[in-house]
């Protein structure tokens, strides 16, 4: 492809929803509308599923000329799906594949006869580990194809990118949601709220949704009488996976904030306690259920619900109310900071496909935060939310936790 013109542009979404996939869908339309307005443009459906089945749509002229448009929706307009590429028996279970075929190597003859010059991948890290096995595979394998992927991820755990596509949305909708569900401390004395937040290994959307909550439940405009005070509105307790916590003592600091405020809120990952509710199960000889991926299915296991129960005796809670703000928060539209974000990585991208440079374009946090094509190699998932940052040490001093 080095010397010759690209032809065909592929795109494809996949993984769980993040406020940036349909901004990212036609920022990459636009960026290629405009500079090479000449090249095809096609898109799978539902991430790599149609592209394993062949599964695709062109992106017509009025989709072009109209692209914009997409920035102000959530979702994805192309589909997603959780397929992965080197789990064969996942794929030939969901007749992806048929037995004995290998899905890189289906995924890359299918991309040869679409005429596929140029891959782009959005997703999370396992979108984009997928990427990296499918561009190692068609590199070693003589498919001329460059493969660019664009770092979604709601929980901003991708190593070594600094701020994930989407992340800041979901944070500031998550807010939102919260905002509302603790209006509900209203309706029952001695209530116990417990928000949960999407975050399986990493605090950081935890943590940064109680931030815009707080921030939130300082500036307002509150009456302060009764019921509508700030103290009661505001953030109690963040529970996050990277940092430990003693639940007698936090139950003892928290028993003293029902007595007082006649409620508690509580922020708190999905992935908080994780270890402790798997162990648990498998010590009463319960089935952990997984994903094809090999994660835990926290949907099935119910974090906010064990939380609420260690923590209700002990608070004298009458009533306990768990809400979860990972579907509503994940599938809103991208904020002015994520599009201005996701610009950035859509022009980068695009500019490093036509000159053949493969990886993922995003802030390389590892290079001073500069926005560059990261080999994939180096892309891993799992990072950690440095508990030790500064906003959140600040958050967790002013409501008492620290």
């Amino acid at each position: 492809m080095a010397n010759e013109k690209p032809k065909t542009v592929a795109l494809l979404t996949a993984g769980g929803l993040a406020p940036c996939l349909s901004s990212a869908v036609g920022g990459l339309i636009e960026r290629y509308t405009d500079v090479a307005p000449d090249i095809r443009i096609i898109a799978y459906r539902n991430g790599y599923a149609g592209l394993l089945t062949g599964d695709w749509a062109e992106v017509p002229d009025h989709v072009r000329a109209n692209a914009g448009r997409l920035h102000a929706f959530g979702g994805s307009p192309i589909g997603n799906s959780r397929v992965k590429l080197t789990n064969v028996e996942d794929c030939v279970k969901r007749g992806l594949v048929a037995e004995e075929q290998n899905p890189l190597h289906v995924a890359a003859e299918q991309l040869s006869r679409d005429g596929v010059d140029i891959l782009h991948t959005i997703g999370g890290d396992d979108t984009n580990t997928a990427a990296a096995d499918l561009a190692k595979y068609l590199e070693e394998n003589d498919y001329p194809l460059t493969v660019v992927g664009l770092p979604k991820t709601i929980d901003n755990d991708v190593i070594p990118i600094r701020q994930s596509l989407g992340a800041w949305t979901a944070a500031e909708q998550g807010a939102i949601f919260a905002r509302n569900v603790i209006a509900e401390h209203t309706a029952n004395p001695r209530m116990l709220i417990v928000h949960e937040v999407m975050g399986r290994n990493c605090g950081w959307l935890t943590a940064a949704t109680a931030r815009e909550h707080h921030k939130w439940a300082t500036s307002a405009q509150f009456a302060e009488w009764e019921e509508n005070a700030a103290a009661r509105w505001n953030v109690h307790g963040v529970f996050v996976p990277e940092r430990p916590f003693d639940i007698a003592s936090e139950a003892k600091r928290l028993r003293t904030i029902m007595d007082e405020q006649d409620g508690v809120n509580l922020f708190i990952s999905e992935g908080a306690g994780l270890n402790e509710i798997v162990a648990a199960m498998q010590a009463e000889g319960e089935e952990v259920p997984r994903d094809p991926f090999g994660h835990v299915q926290l949907d099935k296991i119910n974090p906010g619900k064990w939380f609420a129960e260690k923590f209700a005796a002990e608070l004298g809670a009458e009533k306990v109310l768990v809400q979860k703000s990972g579907y509503y928060s994940r599938s809103a539209p991208a904020n002015a900071a994520d599009l201005r974000l996701i610009r950035e990585c859509t022009n980068h991208a695009v500019g490093a496909a036509l000159a053949g440079e493969s990886g993922v374009a995003g802030q390389d946090e590892e290079r001073g935060d500069q926005l560059r094509t990261i080999e994939f190699e180096r892309i891993k998932g799992g990072k950690a939310f440095d508990v030790t940052t500064s906003w959140f040490s600040d958050l967790l001093r002013e409501i008492g936790q620290a």
